[in-house]
């Protein structure tokens, strides 16, 4: 459907009176409309400014959802830039959105793998799809983490870095880089790490979305139901599959929120940090952005190679998770987006999407690992730390398997990153030069993620026979 304008004047008219009202108080001095509480005036602002964009994206305009989230992510930047801090309160609008999706994410996850490992039946087919799902992970991280390492050694975002610059960022970060640190010691072990993710307790999995020991539990619950007989498998297999369709249901009445979730995530980020300590660290992300957009384009011809998929069917059907990714930096999030794009617009089939995928926004982190490998480099050049050969081939090897254990979720890389750091002997107070622009580079990086997780969901419905190539 084609963007176009309606021309009734009654949406124009609360569209430009919102849009004044808002402006107006976002430029006036709380202080200056005493006796009028501070809340008030708040719940004001962030309700008519609400209101303009219902006008916008609602009325004026008919617009696909995904030109209404790009067109959020516009705006949102540009009221961060110029409402700064005050465009924080409407951060709460952002949150809502995302809670209202990962509300649905332990059951539809849960629901989803077991039917579709339950659904692939034999049992030799189960083995074969899931062999192939973590060798295409483990390459394609691998292979993200030596693309980093290139260009971080090539480039060297480390050398640049003035000692004023290194001391304002450890001033303004140090506490919570020191916070991060403290609620990861004790977890960084690699071999704690994969025992970790057998449940002794599923409940408890359960209870705090440890989604590596759900995807396991679903798994070999789903590996039961298709070995015993069908008349008992029939009913539970049943069951969770209108769980499935239910959380999808959900999805559908989400989504047509993300605009304004996108909007608030994005504004708010903006007008936190600012524009000042992100160009201090403008070289490093501009190296790390740059590595992402490289092993971004190398999807397309992979998928098309492997599937005969072509690369402009691929893009086109993954351009609605890719946004909700980006402004809300949690694959485990987009999850259900994904699904739905890579079955209704890449032709894969529920029961290899719904097997995929959950395992790909826990385990596939080609962005994630991308973005250590580089950041790892550039802390050590900070502190001036050389990395030998050796060095750099333990970043590859740890990154790889940390980025197995990195939850789906907004700031779970640069937790993972200490395992990589400690490994090598960097310190790891180091993130705290990070966490400037930690949250831009999350967005790019969560972009990657669920693109990967995407691409293998074809390339191996392809493998399978099984892929129904959309046409165009």
């Amino acid at each position: 459907m084609e963007n176009r304008i309606h021309l009734s004047w009654q949406p124009i008219v609360l569209f430009t009176i919102s849009t004044i009202v808002f402006v107006t108080l976002y430029l006036m001095p709380l202080q200056s409309l005493a006796p009028v509480p501070p809340a008030v005036i708040q719940l004001t602002r962030v309700f008519f400014l609400i209101l303009a964009l219902i006008m916008l994206f609602e009325k004026l305009f008919s617009m696909e959802i995904y030109t209404k989230i790009l067109l959020g992510l516009l705006l949102g930047g540009i009221a961060g830039l110029l409402f700064q801090a005050n465009i924080v309160e409407i951060k709460p609008v952002g949150t809502a959105f995302i809670r209202l999706i990962r509300m649905i994410i332990i059951p539809l996850v849960f629901a989803s793998l077991l039917v579709g490992t339950a659904s692939l039946g034999d049992p030799k087919k189960m083995g074969r799809i899931g062999l192939k799902t973590f060798l295409y992970y483990l390459v394609y991280t691998a292979f993200a983490i030596f693309i980093g390492l290139i260009l971080a050694n090539l480039f060297h975002p480390g050398s640049g870095l003035s000692k004023q610059a290194q001391g304002q960022l450890l001033q303004n970060f140090g506490g919570e880089a020191q916070a991060k640190l403290s609620g990861i010691s004790g977890k960084s072990g690699t071999l704690n790490l994969l025992l970790n993710i057998i449940p002794i307790n599923i409940f408890e999995g359960l209870t705090n979305s440890i989604l590596l020991q759900i995807i396991f539990f679903a798994i070999f619950t789903g590996i039961a139901l298709a070995l015993i007989p069908a008349e008992k498998a029939r009913p539970v297999i049943a069951f969770f599959d209108g769980i499935n369709e239910a959380m999808i249901r959900i999805v559908h009445i989400a989504i047509k929120m993300a605009p304004y979730g996108v909007f608030a995530l994005i504004a708010a980020v903006v007008g936190s940090f600012g524009m000042e300590i992100l160009l201090s660290l403008f070289k490093y992300t501009l190296i790390t952005i740059v590595g992402m957009i490289i092993l971004n384009f190398t999807y397309p011809p992979v998928v098309q190679f492997f599937s005969g998929m072509k690369p402009k069917t691929f893009i086109k059907g993954i351009r609605e998770p890719q946004l909700i990714a980006f402004s809300t930096s949690s694959s485990s999030a987009t999850l259900p987006v994904t699904i739905e794009a890579c079955t209704e617009k890449l032709g894969v089939p529920l029961d290899i999407a719904g097997f995929v995928l959950p395992i790909g926004a826990t385990v596939n982190m080609n962005g994630t690992a991308l973005y250590q490998g580089i950041s790892a480099i550039f802390i050590a050049q900070v502190y001036g730390i050389p990395l030998s050969i050796g060095d750099q081939l333990m970043i590859v090897l740890t990154a790889t398997l940390a980025s197995i254990g990195a939850p789906g979720a907004p700031m779970a890389g640069i937790m993972m990153l200490v395992v990589v750091l400690e490994q090598v002997g960097i310190p790891s107070e180091g993130i705290a030069l990070l966490l400037g622009v930690e949250r831009i580079l999350d967005m790019f990086r969560t972009t990657l993620n669920i693109t990967g997780d995407a691409s293998a969901a074809v390339v191996i419905a392809a493998s399978e026979g099984e892929l129904n190539i959309p046409k165009t």
